[in-house]
Parts: C-alpha cells; structure tokens; sequence
C-alpha cells in the first residue's frame, strides 16, 4: 500500500522549497513582493516542481527499473498510474491557484505548466532538454512578477538569472549516472562565473548600501558552492563528481534567489530564504537517504 512518505519521495517534497524562491525574486524585481498574492504564487509554483517530479518518475520508470530501482515506482511502492493522476491533481491545482491571483498569473501558469510536461515527456532526452528545463524555471520568476502593474517585464532580468543557471546545472546533470566531459563541466562553471558577475553588478545598481553588500555576500555565497563542485567536476567529470556538482547547483539556487532579492531591497525575506536551505537538505536526506 503507498504511504505518505512514498509520496512525498516520489514528488521530492523538500526540494519544492526551491521553487518559491523564484517567485519571490521575480516579485522583488517588479515591486510587488507585497500582499497576498505572492504566498499564493509560491504554493502554485510548489504545485507545479511537485507535478513535474511525480511526472519525471511516471516517464523513466523503465529506465529507473535498470539504473534507480529503489525509487518508488520501480520498487512496487507507487503504481505509475497513481503518480500520473498525482501529477494531474497537483498541475490543476497549482493552475487554480495561480487564477486567483489574476489574468495575468495565470497566463504565465499555463505555459509553464506545459513547459514542466514537455519537459518530462518529450524534451528530457532530446539536446532540447536543458533548455526547456531552463525554460520553466525563468517562466516560474515571471510568475511572480505577472501581478505588477509593470507586468513580466521587470522580472526578466532575474529570471535570465535562474533560467540559465538551470539550464546549464541541467546539461551537466545527464552525466549523473555514467560521467560527463570536462567541457560540459567548464561550460557550466562559465554560466555560473557570468551569472555572479551579472547578479552582483546589478545590486550594486539599485538598494541600499546594507541590501547591496547583502546582496554581494549572497552573490559570493552562490559562486563558492556551486563554482567549486562544477570545478571538481571538470577536473574529474566521473558520475559521482558530476552528481555532487548536480546537487550543489540545485541547493545553490537558494543563495542566487536570495542574492537578487537582497539585491532589490528584500534583506528580510533573502535571510528567510537562506535560513530554509538547511532545512532543504535535511528534509531531502529525511524524505530519500539513498
């Protein structure tokens, strides 16, 4: 019989805490991190990374049977068809919530939605793969800019940010399990050198003084962690490097989201949002030790 932890494994609960990070940074950068409406758009953003992890283990379950067996679907302990209605309910639900919010959330839950679908169903192993995975991510800051009476717009800085940090932690993440080559490695130590340079460059261009050095320490805080695993995975791009540098480059997002709120004048919530980093990675060892 399936548990609540065999579900909260299968979606991957803690790591959703990722997620609303990039609808506060995209409601900092368009002056509207304030009222209701961003919890709103962070619990429709968590609907959707959960729908797209119950999807990404629908769709591999044949490769996961050969390479990841433990994991609830090859194991016997999720049936595919629960974890595809589960990715359904969370998508209509994170959908819903985003239409509460206005006309214009929701016309940025839909393509993202559909950006989270074809990523696990058709784009994962074609070349397209790490870039619509970007994709969803940059369309997840937009969302929380899509209330401001400016619209998207404003937000676009900072979802390039996230976006293309994605897309390259995403490339070098398809050499988790059989290696990667030193040049995807170097490429994606490239995005993350040019993503701090842009980030810190653009705090120093708006806050206060206080917000910018905060926003500069999380800057340097994200290229440290995330620069010194891809690092280690050009120098030896073996699966378990490779792997390491994944998981760094996901837990890294946490201090490049609280660097561009930090970097608009939301110290508050950049510290919030670092305080729960810890809280990530306990919660993920909690949920999936293996």
């Amino acid at each position: 019989m399936t548990s609540l932890r065999d579900l909260a494994e299968l979606v991957r609960l803690p790591a959703a805490l990722t997620a609303p990070g990039d609808v506060f940074s995209g409601a900092a950068a368009a002056g509207a991190l304030r009222g209701w409406r961003p919890a709103a758009l962070a619990a429709s953003s968590a609907c959707l990374y959960w729908a797209g992890m119950a999807l990404n283990d629908y769709a591999d379950r044949d490769l996961d049977a050969v390479e990841r067996p433990e994991r609830p679907i090859p194991s016997g302990r999720v049936t595919p068809a629960t974890a595809l209605r589960l990715a359904g309910g969370l998508t209509a639900t994170g959908i819903a919530l985003a239409a509460a919010s206005g006309r214009r959330p929701l016309a940025t839950a839909i393509p993202l939605a559909g950006a989270v679908w074809a990523y696990d169903l058709l784009a994962k192993p074609t070349p397209a793969g790490p870039l619509v995975m970007g994709s969803a991510r940059f369309l997840n800051v937009l969302l929380g800019a899509s209330t401001a009476p400016r619209g998207r717009r404003s937000g676009l800085p900072a979802a390039l940010a996230v976006g293309t940090h994605v897309t390259a932690v995403t490339a070098l993440s398809r050499g988790e399990v059989h290696g990667s080559s030193p040049a995807t490695a170097r490429a994606a130590l490239s995005v993350t050198a040019a993503v701090t340079a842009t980030v810190a460059a653009s705090s120093l261009r708006s806050g206060r003084p206080p917000a910018r050095l905060a926003a500069a320490g999380c800057a340097a805080g994200y290229a440290a962690s995330v620069g010194r695993a891809q690092a280690a995975a050009v120098r030896s791009p073996d699966a378990g490097t490779v792997r390491r540098a994944t998981r760094s480059g996901i837990h890294g997002l946490v201090p490049l989201q609280a660097a561009l709120l930090a970097g608009r004048g939301a110290v508050a919530a950049a510290a919030a949002l670092l305080a729960a980093g810890p809280a990530l990675r306990a919660g993920a060892k909690l949920v999936s030790p293996t």
